[in-house]
């Protein structure tokens, strides 16, 4: 059996595991807070996107406006909602972000229905060959994307002041606000830079597989899963991992008695991660 297309063919998908899952840890590392809601951002700014595209306006401003929404969104909970939560266990910070999440699906239901959609860019009929594989440039683009966006948020946390900010609160966040590190602003930024990743994850998603509320919300299990590979902390662990899970999940696909279930791979890897990995999860989660 040739896995290698499949293998490629996961690539893309991964790539957007990736970004999700980084987009996560960077959220977590600043605030401590495991956002259930990602996916969810993504889906609201991914429908806005098809939705301007069906009224004949530009790709780019389609695009634009899908990451503006679901910055917005984040913004706005990560700004007006979370600092009330800033202080309770880890748990019920994340449990807290399930509120958004579902708010977002129903919306989602009531203006657009659960009626799967595709968005189509002009990438997906442009392609090369890789070892006989057609792989799309949206593919392509995905996995540049994944790249570009892990390198600028490495050199953002290294390099820059806000980075620094954010590095002293994933140590001690009671510390840092002794030491002068400006609590809400740097959370907020954290928000803000979720929003862009869970926008450009959805819109990759909704052409790379399906436009749907639910399932993009569910995007975020992927990327949990990554997360955790990552071990809550490392961005390019979690990167590898995201785009490992993506092709788990494709080469599953030629293998008749388990094809069906495939989309089950992201709860699986998640279970061992957690198994695996339990006592660093868990250390990194006690230190929030």
């Amino acid at each position: 059996m040739n896995l290698l297309p499949f293998v490629i063919s996961g690539l893309g998908i991964g790539a957007v595991y990736a970004l999700s899952g980084v987009g996560l840890v960077v959220l977590f590392r600043a605030t401590g807070v495991l956002n259930f809601a990602f996916g969810a951002f993504g889906a609201i700014g991914a429908h806005c996107a098809w939705q301007l595209l069906e009224w004949k306006m530009p790709l780019a401003v389609a695009i634009l406006a899908a990451v503006a929404v679901s910055t917005v969104i984040s913004f706005l909970y990560g700004r007006i909602f979370a600092p009330m939560l800033s202080h309770r266990d880890i748990v019920v910070r994340a449990v807290g972000t399930l509120a958004p999440a579902l708010i977002l699906i129903a919306i989602m239901g009531v203006i657009w229905g659960e009626l799967p959609r595709r968005l189509q860019f002009p990438t997906d009929q442009m392609f090369i060959s890789l070892f006989a594989v057609r792989l799309t440039f949206t593919r392509i683009i995905a996995i540049i994307l994944s790249v570009v966006m892990v390198v600028a948020i490495t050199l953002l946390l290294t390099r820059t002041r806000l980075g620094l900010d954010m590095r002293a609160l994933a140590n001690d966040r009671d510390l840092s606000a002794v030491l002068g590190v400006r609590i809400l602003y740097t959370e907020t930024a954290a928000w803000i830079m979720t929003g862009i990743f869970s926008g450009f994850a959805g819109l990759l998603l909704a052409d790379l597989v399906r436009l749907q509320g639910t399932f993009l919300t569910l995007l975020v299990i992927p990327a949990i899963a990554a997360a955790i590979l990552g071990q809550l902390q490392s961005l390019w662990q979690t990167a590898v991992a995201g785009i490992l899970i993506g092709i788990a999940e494709a080469v599953l696909t030629p293998i008749a008695w388990i094809s069906p279930y495939r989309a089950a791979a992201p709860f699986v890897i998640a279970l061992v991660a957690v198994t695996i990995l339990g006592g660093t999860a868990r250390a990194a989660l006690k230190d929030r």
